[in-house]
């Protein structure tokens, strides 16, 4: 299988859409994936480390620091070079923002700008800010230096609308990933 020990690493950045990262996680790791997981800031109000570090069997990563009392901390340029694929899912409308503009004020954005392996970017977020002109040039911009942007499917938002702006299923996700590795075999 071509995500065998493939080495993941999943950002996860503020969306609703963050309760997909669980099932997510839990395929990769099905798949013989090693995953690591970075969630933003805002990303702990809708999915928990707890969840994620069960199930990736490995510590989320959350800020720049481990410890700030001994000086210890998440050296993002190493996360950068360990991934064989970085995969931002979902990436909010402000987590896109920062990586088209190369803000850096978040670990996940400063891995991102750090990688050296292929980046996949999965948006999620409402209708209206979707089809936003800003939002459309960000994801224009992330497709303009080399990262794979995968569509927004159609369909229930949880604002109630109907549209695009959903993130993409975890098991389309997972079949993108496969795909992407098999054309480089």
């Amino acid at each position: 299988m071509s995500l065998q020990s493939r080495k993941i690493l999943l950002g996860v950045s503020g969306s609703i859409a963050a309760y997909k990262a669980a099932p997510l996680v839990r395929l990769l790791v099905k798949a013989g994936s090693e995953v690591r997981v970075v969630l933003t800031p805002a990303a702990t109000a809708f999915v928990t480390p707890l969840t994620l570090a069960t199930l990736s069997k490995n510590p989320v990563l959350q800020g720049f620091l481990k410890d700030e009392r001994a000086g210890e901390w998440h050296n993002h340029v190493e996360l950068g070079l360990w991934a064989d694929a970085l995969v931002v899912a979902p990436a909010s409308a402000n987590t896109l923002a920062h990586l088209a503009g190369g803000l850096c004020d978040t670990l996940l954005d400063a891995v991102y700008l750090s990688a050296r392996c292929p980046v996949f970017v999965a948006p999620a977020m409402d209708l209206d800010m979707y089809r936003h002109p800003a939002t459309q040039a960000n994801l224009a911009r992330l497709r303009s230096y080399g990262n794979t942007v995968w569509e927004s499917p159609a369909g229930e938002l949880a604002s109630g609308l109907s549209g695009p702006g959903r993130m993409l299923e975890p098991e389309d996700i997972v079949r993108e990933l496969e795909r992407e590795f098999n054309q480089k075999n």
